[in-house]
């Protein structure tokens, strides 16, 4: 049958760019560090071990009970012609959608090859026009990559949350700690529209609000980021809750202010302000590498003779008044339920912005 061939040579096309020999391979390196009594001794690194074993074992697990699918929708087939059996081919029908629709996501991971996708993610979010409204925005937004993450079983944790004082917030900055969440989640990178009836609006009127959302790879021991200690302002403040209360009663929260860039990171997770600190300064240490990727990108650009690519235009509008849309302005991939949207179900229009961003990229490098 034409369309399970083409399937097959679609998943051996999968394969060979996923290396399924070196995937095998690294399985059992990891699995050999995992087994060393030893790991737990630095606990940030075993977690990592642990999470990058996990995910590998997953993906290879996919791959290969794809495989299983498409060798047993053959034989289904089969069964369903020498029996001459409609509901058996039904059956088959069923199956060869299901499994066309899962190849198709799984060869959006193939589509990750950048320097830096196969990293963890940074998100951070800011409120930006729309007063009251943009905070509360700002706040579905976080809630929106944090129940994506929960969705797919991705560990996720929250350095910071600045609370607005009526509602809402007014910044967030969290990690999505899984392999290629970097990759999957940067063109997310951008500001984000809100229309809406106000709920904060006593005369009911429809406003716009905007929110930023800020996407960078995680640091590794291989990267190098020089930051200078007399570059730095650093001050320690008391964590704050909503509507401004405290919920710790040292002042442990640290905020950490990159003078030359005008950066600032902060961290109220942890009671320990030695660890508030550590955090922030991986956060910078991210932000830091983006910005260099970036200069180092447009610099590119301007040896080409084009003009900078610019990543903090609106992205997507979300609109819940006159009508009910969330729509991609880059991939012109829609929705017609925000609410769902919101909810976390965001991985169609996640598969369009990488395929969008693959082709984009690919244009560039033809130039």
């Amino acid at each position: 049958m034409d369309q399970i061939k083409e399937l097959g040579a679609t998943l051996t096309g999968i394969e060979a760019v996923m290396d399924l020999d070196i995937m095998r391979r690294d399985i059992a390196e990891l699995r050999d560090q995992a087994a060393d009594p030893d790991l737990w001794s630095d606990q940030e690194h075993a977690q990592s071990v642990t999470r990058k074993l996990s995910s590998l074992e997953s993906e290879l697990g996919k791959v290969e009970a794809l495989r299983g699918r498409l060798e047993d929708l053959e034989v289904l087939y089969q069964m369903a012609a020498e029996e001459d059996d409609s509901d058996t081919k039904a059956e088959a029908d069923a199956e060869l959608d299901t499994l066309a629709g899962d190849l198709r996501s799984l060869e959006v991971r193939t589509l990750m090859s950048g320097e830096y996708d196969a990293r963890e993610a940074l998100v951070s979010i800011n409120a930006q026009a729309g007063g009251v409204d943009a905070a509360a925005f700002s706040q579905q937004l976080q809630r929106m990559y944090l129940r994506w993450a929960e969705r797919h079983g991705y560990p996720t944790e929250i350095y910071e949350t600045s609370f607005a004082e009526e509602a809402g917030i007014k910044s967030t900055t969290f990690a999505v700690k899984a392999p290629y969440a970097y990759g999957t989640l940067r063109g997310e990178h951008g500001t984000h529209r809100m229309v809406r009836i106000s709920p904060y609006d006593n005369q009911g009127r429809r406003q716009t609000s905007f929110s930023g959302v800020d996407i960078v790879p995680v640091v590794e021991q291989s990267d190098h980021v020089e930051i200078n200690e007399d570059d730095l302002r650093i001050d320690v403040y008391r964590s704050s809750g909503p509507g401004g209360q405290g919920v710790n009663t040292t002042d442990s929260a640290v905020r950490i202010t990159h003078l030359p860039s005008g950066i600032v990171v902060s961290c109220q997770n942890e009671r320990s302000q030695l660890q508030n600190r550590a955090s922030a300064m991986n956060v910078l240490q991210a932000k830091l590498l983006e910005r260099k990727r970036q200069e180092e990108a447009d610099e590119l650009n301007k040896l080409r003779g084009e003009g900078t690519s610019s990543w903090g235009t609106q992205i997507r509008s979300y609109v819940v008044h006159p009508y009910q849309m969330v729509k991609d302005l880059r991939t012109l991939h829609e929705e017609g339920n925000p609410e769902r949207v919101l909810d976390g179900w965001i991985d169609e229009f996640l598969e369009a912005e990488i395929r969008w961003l693959r082709k984009a990229e690919a244009g560039e490098g033809d130039n």
